[in-house]
Formats: C-alpha cells, structure tokens, sequence
C-alpha cells in the first residue's frame, strides 16, 4: 500500500520562539556567556564555597545528621536493588547488608529526631 507524503511535509510555520523578545534573548546569552567565559580585564565574580563533601569545624550537627541519614538511605536501597540480581547466597548477603544500613539510618533519624531545632 502506497502512503501519500507531501514531499516536503508540511511544517508550522510559526516558530515557537517568536514571542520572545530578541533583546532579552541577547542580555540572556550575554549573562550566559558572562557566566562561563569571564570577559577580559575583568574578574570572575567570587564562588561560593560549600563544603557539601568536606566535614569542616564549622558545619553545624544537624546538616551532617541530615546528610548521613540521605547517605545512608540511598546506600540501602542500591544494597537492596543489587541483591535482587545475585543468587540466593549472595542475596542473603547483601540483604543482610541493606539491614545493618537500614538499623544505622535509623539510629541517625532517631538522633535527628531528639535534636533540639534551633531557636
């Protein structure tokens, strides 16, 4: 069976960008571009430092209570994804595994739970 096909297809002709203004499209990409490639003769604005992966004196036990308990259970639940790829044996293993991150996480979230919120 033979399909008709315009040849060439027909399109939209309305472009899905033709309500924005080119001019903030350009102060856009200049800011973009600002961004990444500093322009010369002038300097990089400061970064923000984040200590998100470095334990430093001053990051407060809550937000090191918040990320173990994340930490821990996404470890579990790769452990528990994993396991149902292996055999029984080592199933059993990992299995075993996911239950000693699960009793930490636990013990991390009861800690987060006694905490006293900041006044």
């Amino acid at each position: 069976m033979f399909k008709v096909t315009p040849n060439p297809p027909d399109i939209d002709p309305t472009s899905p960008y033709a309500s924005i203004d080119s001019r903030k499209l350009h102060q856009a990409a200049d800011r973009a571009l600002d961004h990444y490639l500093c322009p010369p003769g002038s300097t990089p604005p400061p970064r923000k430092t984040r200590g998100m992966y470095a334990v430093t004196a001053d990051t407060k036990n809550e937000d090191l209570l918040t990320d173990a308990s994340e930490t821990l259970a996404s470890a579990k639940t790769i452990a528990q994804d994993v396991a149902h790829l292996l055999p029984a044996a080592q199933r059993r293993a990992l299995l075993g595994i996911a239950q000693l991150i699960m009793l930490g996480e636990l013990a991390v979230n009861r800690v987060l739970d006694n905490l006293n919120p900041p006044a």
